[in-house]
C-alpha cells in the first residue's frame, strides 16, 4: 500500500494526456473507458440499462469458475510510475478483493495481440482493496513504460485507474520534477525536448 504521497504527480494513464485504454477481456457490465476518466465517478440512482444498474466505471460479468479479467491502458505520456490508485467508488458489493499491476514498453502502436503476449512486469503485487474506497499503491521501479494493464481477481467493478509518475515521452529520457513543470508550461513539444537527454 501507499507509503508515500505520490498523488501530485501527474496521472500518466488520464484521458486528458491522451491516455486510453485499449483492450479489456470483459466489459459486459460497464465500459473499460470510464476507467480513465479525469473526473470522480458519480452515482445516479436512475441509471439502469437492460443489463441491470450501470456503473461510473469498468465492470466485468460473474465468473462461476476461476480466472480474472484485465484492462489494458496506453498512457497518455509514458514514464517511470511512482505510483497507482484502484478507486472503487461506488462499488460496495460488487468490488474485486483483490488486483495487481503489471506494465510493459512499446514504441509506436502495438495491436492487441501483441500486447496480450507480451512480457509483462509486475509494479503491484496481487493486493487486497476495499469496496467504495481510494486503494493507493507504491511502485519501487526506475523502467519508463508506455503501457500498463489492471488485473482484477476475480472479477467485479473498479470506478478509475490512476497511475501517478514522472512524465518520460522519448527513450533514454531522464525523468525528473522539471519535466512535469515544462509539460504544463510549453506542452508535449517542450517535454520530449527535455526528455531527450540520454541517461549518463
Amino acid at each position: 500500500m501507499r507509503t508515500h504521497d505520490f498523488r501530485p504527480l501527474p496521472d500518466l494513464a488520464s484521458r486528458t494526456l491522451a491516455g486510453s485504454v485499449v483492450y479489456a477481456n470483459d466489459e459486459l457490465c460497464a465500459e473499460r473507458e470510464n476507467l480513465i476518466k479525469p473526473e470522480p465517478a458519480v452515482y445516479s440512482t436512475g441509471s439502469f440499462g437492460h443489463k441491470g444498474k450501470i456503473y461510473d466505471g469498468w465492470e466485468t460479468r460473474r465468473r462461476r469458475g476461476p480466472g480474472f479479467d484485465y484492462a489494458i491502458v496506453r498512457l497518455g505520456v509514458p514514464g517511470v510510475i511512482h505510483g497507482a490508485v484502484v478507486d472503487t467508488a461506488w462499488f460496495k458489493g460488487n468490488y474485486p478483493p483483490f488486483v495487481s499491476v503489471e506494465a510493459t514498453s512499446f514504441e509506436g502502436f502495438p495491436t492487441t495481440e501483441e500486447l496480450t503476449s507480451a512480457n509483462w512486469v509486475t509494479v503491484v503485487e496481487k493486493s487486497e482493496v476495499k469496496g467504495d474506497s481510494e486503494n493507493p499503491f507504491d511502485v519501487s521501479d526506475a523502467h519508463r513504460y508506455t503501457h500498463v494493464r489492471l488485473t482484477i481477481y476475480p472479477d467485479g467493478g473498479v470506478a478509475r485507474f490512476r497511475v501517478h509518475g514522472d512524465p518520460c515521452p522519448t527513450p533514454g529520457c531522464r525523468p525528473a520534477p522539471s519535466i512535469w513543470r515544462a509539460w504544463r508550461t510549453a506542452g508535449p513539444s517542450s517535454t520530449a525536448r527535455t526528455c531527450s537527454i540520454p541517461r549518463r
